[in-house]
């Protein structure tokens, strides 16, 4: 049956049954309710998905803007089809984020499943991508100090809520720049709950043979262990904030004196007591000193090596709204990089780091 509109109406998907809009075989057993959108009015709304309305890609699935009849704006992520991989992050993605609402998470606005289409509908974020902003020698001076601050907060409240205050304990798994949207009011909104995973009850960690998401963001013992708990996206949180605060990306950074990555220069730095000179140049003076110097010291605090030593969201948002006292951070994990003092040590600590970043890079889907 082909919906024409934006339905009202609610369909159940349960995944463990066949039906004839999908095929999969699937062992959940969860009953999700979603708004249907046909697949004719999301080709018309896209111009049939032409590549001028084409806005982004990421792992199996590019988006695409449409505007509706009545002229809604909306965001359409259409699943390859061959991609059996993309089938699961569907899968995952509906799973996550078709309950959730927050004004810091992208909202769902419903869904497409006919014959081998599979799309999701987002709200339309005006201003796209964080990523856009942040690394973009010119588009970075419209983020003066005080967005990036408001955008950073956000973003930890996002991240609050999937965490402790969603019905269902969310780890997003993919907690990156790119994937941080902002609406018109430069308002920041987690997007992309493809890799996520749900915990309920009392469980706090689990483990996988599969590892996904984004070199540069995944903390050690994910990626060499494929351990993941909230502690894992704390840490990739952690990385999100070196990369506002200094509008550069922790991978592919390389200083040319010590040759670190960020997360080693943000260390180096913090404990010459020259935190400072990691900020980006384009801030000029709109910065807030006090605030920065926080910000930097909370996000070292959640790079930390061990998940044990970094803080919660809860309380990593108490420390950015109090001026108490901080812990010291430890060292961070994926230090990457060696003083010219160690140049020629080849098979310390730093070698090994190195071994597992190739491997990491090998198991990353795409992105």
């Amino acid at each position: 049956m082909q919906i024409e509109a934006v339905v009202v109406t609610h369909f159940t998907w349960t995944p463990g049954n066949k039906s004839r809009h999908d095929h999969e075989n699937r062992s959940d057993d969860q009953d999700l309710e979603l708004p249907l959108f046909g697949l004719h009015t999301l080709l018309k709304a896209t111009n049939n998905f032409s590549m001028n309305n084409k806005v982004g890609e990421g792992g199996f699935r590019p988006v695409y803007k449409g505007i509706l009849e009545e002229g809604q704006e909306i965001a359409v992520k259409r699943l390859a089809k061959r991609s059996t991989q993309g089938r699961q992050e569907f899968k995952n993605e509906v799973i996550s984020i078709s309950k959730l609402q927050h004004r810091n998470l992208v909202k769902l606005l419903g869904c497409c499943i006919e014959g081998a289409e599979k799309m999701l509908i987002y709200e339309y974020m005006t201003n796209k991508g964080l990523d856009s902003f942040i690394f973009d020698k010119t588009q970075c001076e419209l983020l003066d100090w005080s967005a990036r601050y408001h955008i950073i907060i956000g973003i930890a409240r996002g991240l609050l809520y999937l965490h402790q205050d969603s019905r269902l304990r969310i780890i997003h798994r993919d907690l990156k720049v790119s994937n941080i949207l902002l609406d018109t009011n430069m308002n920041p909104k987690i997007s992309d709950f493809g890799m996520a995973r749900s915990f309920g009850g009392n469980q706090i960690e689990a483990n996988t043979n599969r590892i996904v998401g984004t070199y540069g963001y995944m903390a050690p013992e994910y990626a060499g262990d494929g351990i993941f708990s909230i502690k894992s996206d704390v840490y990739s949180f952690g990385v999100l904030v070196l990369e506002i605060v200094s509008g550069e990306k922790n991978r592919g950074f390389a200083h040319k004196e010590h040759y670190n990555n960020l997360i080693g220069h943000a260390w180096g730095l913090h404990n010459e007591d020259r935190s400072l000179e990691l900020v980006a140049k384009c801030l000029g003076e709109s910065i807030n000193v006090s605030q920065v110097l926080r910000l930097i010291h909370v996000g070292l605090l959640c790079v930390q090596r061990h998940p044990e030593d970094r803080p919660t969201i809860t309380s990593m948002i108490l420390m950015l709204g109090s001026e108490g006292p901080l812990p010291s951070p430890k060292e961070p994990g994926f230090y990457v990089g060696k003083t010219k003092q160690d140049t020629t040590s080849s098979s310390t600590s730093h070698g090994s780091s190195s071994i597992n970043e190739l491997s990491i890079s090998m198991l990353i889907n795409g992105r």
